[in-house]
C-alpha cells in the first residue's frame, strides 16, 4: 500500500487527474485517494510513508531471531528435550535458556505465527515399524503390483 500512496503523490500534485481516476488507475477507492491527498497536503511526502507497527518492540534482536528459528528447525530432541514436539512452553524456555529473555508462553503463538511459523507434530508411526522391510517392499514388489494395476486399468478402458 505505501507503493500505491507514494505512487499518488505525482498524480496528486500534477493537479491534471480527479482522483476518481488515480484510484482506478492505482486500484483503490476515490475515498482512499482522498484521504491521502489530505495527509500530504498536512504533512508531505513523508506522511505517506508505512508507519511503524504499534506496541512494544520485539525482546529480541533480528540476529536472535534467526539463531531461534534455527534451533527450532533443528528440532526440539536437538535442543535437549526427549521428544520432537514443540510446545509453547518449551518455546518459551528454550528462549530464556538461550537468550536470556522472557516471554509469556501464550504471547509466543502470535509472535511465531507471525513470522510464518507453526507448531509442528511429528507423524505417529507404529514401534514395530520396519524401515528396512518397507524399503525391500518398495523396491522388489511394489514395482510389480503397480504394473498389474496399470495393465488391468488398461484392460478395463478397451472394455
Amino acid at each position: 500500500m505505501e507503493e500505491r500512496r507514494l505512487a499518488a503523490v505525482p498524480l496528486l500534485r500534477g493537479g491534471k487527474l480527479s482522483q476518481s481516476e488515480i484510484a482506478r488507475r492505482l486500484g483503490v477507492t476515490p475515498a482512499a485517494v482522498h484521504k491521502w491527498r489530505c495527509r500530504l497536503d498536512e504533512g508531505g511526502r513523508r506522511a505517506l510513508r508505512r508507519a511503524s507497527t504499534p506496541g512494544r518492540p520485539c525482546k529480541l534482536t533480528a540476529e536472535q531471531e534467526r539463531r531461534l528459528f534455527r534451533l527450532l528447525d533443528a528440532g526440539a530432541s536437538a535442543a535437549g528435550f526427549d521428544s520432537e514436539r514443540w510446545t509453547l512452553p518449551r518455546v518459551q524456555r528454550l528462549i530464556e535458556r538461550e537468550f536470556s529473555v522472557s516471554y509469556h508462553a501464550r504471547s509466543l503463538s502470535a509472535f511465531l505465527r507471525r513470522r510464518g511459523w507453526s507448531r509442528q507434530q511429528p507423524e505417529r508411526q507404529d514401534k514395530r515399524r520396519d524401515e528396512e522391510l518397507i524399503r525391500a517392499w518398495l523396491a522388489k514388489d511394489w514395482p510389480r503390483i503397480k504394473k498389474v494395476a496399470q495393465a488391468g486399468a488398461r484392460d478395463h478402458l478397451l472394455r
